[in-house]
């Protein structure tokens, strides 16, 4: 089975500059696979290799439930879910992201998937507010979050060295940007990009 924790002893050559200076940012482990038996979901470890969040969806709760990301506790950050089949075509092309788990009260973000050099756009439900565009491809692991006035990177999506497929990779924080928000995106961008099959897959024989 291949590595899903972070290296805790890398064998590589000292860091860069540059490298130096990401490591103020936050870097996560993510796992497409829920610890809970007949779960689908996410397990997500900090640099450490500790628990920092974690998504569980029962197979039965339906293509429309919402997927409610929480921290190692249980408490709930961060809920994704589908918009409204009512609205018609649009209910595939844009998550909503609810703070906690009401997903009765207003959205606090709306992930719209779109064509172009920006894949998708994260916009804020209320006024007030930073809006967020994502570059590059999620299907492939290999994006970027960027805060759309200003153009800086807020949050990286990349491959997980030493890992082969796309179920484990590393997302990378800047600092200043929500950690659980740029977690919650990614579960949107998974629902919008990722494809149900490989979310799906069955996990018992690893």
């Amino acid at each position: 089975m291949a590595k899903v924790h972070p290296d805790r002893h890398p064998n590589v050559l000292p860091p860069s500059p540059a490298e130096e200076k990401e490591e103020e940012a936050t870097s996560l482990t993510v796992w497409r696979k829920s610890l809970l038996f007949n779960c689908r979901g996410y397990t997500v470890f900090d640099g450490r290799g500790d628990l920092a969040y974690r998504v569980d969806s029962y197979d039965d709760a339906g293509a429309d439930a919402g997927a409610v990301l929480m921290d190692p506790a249980g408490r709930p950050a961060f809920t994704v879910a589908r918009r409204s089949r009512l609205l018609g075509l649009l209910s595939g092309q844009q998550r909503l992201i609810y703070a906690g788990e009401d997903t009765r009260r207003p959205a606090v973000y709306a992930v719209v998937r779109r064509r172009g050099k920006a894949t998708a756009r994260v916009t804020p439900c209320a006024a007030a507010g930073a809006a967020y565009e994502v570059e590059g491809s999620y299907a492939r692991r290999r994006c970027v979050v960027y805060d759309a006035e200003r153009r800086v990177v807020v949050a990286e999506v990349r491959p997980k060295e030493a890992v082969v497929g796309t179920d484990v990779f590393r997302l990378v924080v800047r600092p200043g940007f929500d950690v659980s928000l740029a977690m919650a995106v990614v579960v949107a961008l998974d629902q919008l990009f990722g494809g149900r099959p490989s979310l799906l897959r069955s996990w018992s024989t690893m």
